[in-house]
């Protein structure tokens, strides 16, 4: 009983902090700013990013009784990057200056750290937002509804994907080295379970091309993050979550002319 009772609040905890970090929601648990729990926090992603997707779920269903489905599209898109608090966007564009950039890994992995956008950060930014936009603003509403809630549980999902294949590429730390433990790969094992499970109780016919597209666009990025930077960041990480969530609305299009 008293173990129970210990491990009950440390879950709590490390769900808290999962929360801090992934969303904007202002949890004041002292406990959940404890660096220790960073690491330990990671099972939680998948779970927090099925919460956000349900929140948008509802948001998204009760939206299109008033307006069209390009404009629910639009906020749909905004919701997703305002609970977040547009750290994974701002990743994905640090990411594309360091990436685009054809420097050295060093000059690679200053440029990221440097808080200006560049041009090419922009840009990409830019096309990963009109790729939600095209792909969202061109289902039904049922569809709709069912890719808002998938978009997060896959993009965090992503993140601990590429924790688990890649080292961290920072030799002096960052943000995203404080994430990183020996449990990667089981945080990341059971996001891919819980996202498998999701895809077969609520949308089966999508399963596969979802799956795949994840697949490849993690394994390609990735390669490409170990080749020009010797692994991931906490930039590349949160790059890896957007992609992630443009290319499963864009299987849940694609996947219309198959099923």
């Amino acid at each position: 009983m008293a173990i129970s009772e210990n491990k009950s609040p440390l879950l709590l905890v490390r769900f808290c902090t999962a929360i801090r970090f992934l969303t904007i929601i202002p949890l004041s648990w002292r406990a959940a700013e404890d660096v220790r729990q960073f690491d330990k926090c990671l099972v939680f992603f998948p779970l927090v990013g099925a919460i956000i997707g349900l929140v948008g779920y509802g948001v998204t269903n009760v939206l299109l009784l008033f307006f069209p489905v390009q404009v629910v599209a639009v906020l749909a898109i905004v919701y997703l990057a305002f609970i977040s608090g547009f750290l994974h966007l701002d990743g994905l564009s640090d990411s594309a200056d360091g990436l685009f950039s054809s420097r050295p890994r060093e000059e690679c992995l200053h440029i990221m750290k440097d808080s200006r956008a560049g041009a090419m950060g922009v840009v990409v930014v830019v096309c990963v937002l009109l790729v939600k936009y095209s792909t969202l603003s061109s289902m039904e509403g049922h569809m709709l509804c069912l890719a808002i809630f998938f978009m997060p549980l896959a993009g965090r999902s992503a993140i601990l994907l590429s924790m688990a294949r890649l080292p961290y590429a920072r030799p002096e730390g960052g943000l995203g080295r404080l994430f990183y433990s020996d449990s990667s790969k089981t945080a990341a094992v059971f996001a891919f379970l819980a996202l498998f499970l999701f895809l077969v109780i609520l949308a089966p016919a999508l399963l596969v091309v979802t799956l795949i597209a994840i697949a490849c666009v993690n394994l390609l990025f990735g390669r490409w993050c170990r080749l020009r930077l010797g692994g991931a960041t906490g930039d590349t990480l949160g790059a890896s979550c957007e992609l992630t969530e443009a290319v499963t609305a864009l299987a849940f299009t694609a996947s219309f002319s198959f099923f």
